[in-house]
């Protein structure tokens, strides 16, 4: 153990168990704004979990986007104590570990039973390769909304984004953009609104409900509702830190940590059709501003197509990126399952 993990550690064992003193806990949410972390996320860390415990965790939190803290360092930072308890964007965290980013690559999963099923097929390897590699715990795994595109101008099929400069954020979105003969600019979720308005891009992927909450459909007059990805976090602790805290508060915890998540996804799911329906102005719009924007329908072809480049632009990309190793996790967890085997390079 390094002697700043154990600095770090110590000093947070030291706040935490003060005598007769609540257990202090500073935890990373996800990103500020939106539903996750405001009407999930926050009450659970400031109010459920004093409840849980009766009183003994007291805890503050801070979405990862506004406390400072680069999110693509967020897996390092975590390995390292620094951020003791924290919640990481699997995309974002990917290019330290691209295997992580397995579950949400591009195109996989087209809707939330496949993303469901994908997820329980790896999590039991996502939880080896947190706690092995980096000596994070991990204790549960978020959705967001459906992950969609809004376009400035008008377009019928996929092909037809050819030539166009489309916000991404994620290096497998960019792939497949760029396998579609467009522009990807990686961008981050704060700026879109801006860069739509600016011309710096004439699409964005993003939530169909988080896109609604920053008002996206007020500057862009399509919406194409093919869940390209997720926008998958895991929520984990410092391994060391976690084991510091008592038996009987890490039972209480794990168990509302993982309701936590059941709850999230459930309205991930929700939010993923009522953000779809306020953003085009249906009757079904639930918690959304109403817009009026042009729903693009998927057709036959745009399927066909999205399983093409799954197996022959996205899943070849990312063992690149990856390594050897993840040909055997994909085909030893998922390949079966999913109908779709890996290769080596």
């Amino acid at each position: 153990m390094s002697l700043v993990v154990m600095l770090i550690v110590s000093i947070f064992v030291a706040n935490s168990h003060a005598a007769d003193a609540p257990i202090q806990l500073k935890i990373v949410g996800g990103l500020a704004g939106v539903s996750q972390y405001t009407r999930f996320e926050a009450p659970f860390w400031l109010k459920t979990v004093p409840q849980l415990t009766q009183g003994r965790v007291q805890a503050e939190i801070h979405p990862f986007d506004q406390s400072g803290l680069p999110g693509q360092e967020m897996l390092q930072l975590m390995r390292l104590g620094v951020v003791p308890f924290g919640t990481a964007l699997l995309a974002q965290v990917s290019g330290d570990e691209p295997e992580l980013n397995a579950v949400d690559l591009a195109t996989l999963n087209p809707d939330m039973a496949s993303l469901q099923r994908t997820v329980s097929l790896y999590r039991d390897h996502l939880h080896e390769i947190l706690l092995q590699r980096y000596g994070v715990e991990l204790l549960g795994v978020y959705a967001y909304p459906a992950q969609v595109l809004f376009c400035t101008r008008r377009f019928t099929t996929l092909k037809d984004l050819a030539g166009r400069k489309i916000r991404t954020s994620s290096v497998g979105q960019s792939e497949m953009m760029s396998a579609l003969g467009a522009m990807p600019i990686v961008l981050p979720f704060s700026d879109i609104v801006k860069a739509v308005e600016n011309h710096v891009v004439d699409c964005a992927i993003t939530g169909t409900m988080s896109g609604n909450e920053i008002g996206l459909p007020a500057v862009t007059s399509y919406i194409y509702p093919m869940a390209i990805s997720w926008g998958l976090s895991f929520f984990g602790a410092n391994k060391l830190a976690w084991e510091q805290l008592p038996q009987d508060v890490r039972d209480p915890l794990r168990r509302g940590i993982h309701d936590l998540e059941r709850t999230i996804w459930s309205a991930a799911d929700r939010e993923t059709a009522s953000g779809l329906a306020c953003d085009i102005g249906a009757d079904t719009c639930v918690g959304g501003k109403i817009f009026h924007m042009n729903l693009v329908p998927i057709t036959p072809g745009d399927n066909a197509l999205r399983s093409q480049l799954l197996v022959d632009t996205i899943l070849p990309k990312w063992i690149k990126r990856c390594g050897n190793d993840c040909v055997a996790a994909w085909n030893e967890t998922m390949a079966t399952a999913l109908g779709v085997q890996a290769s080596a390079e």
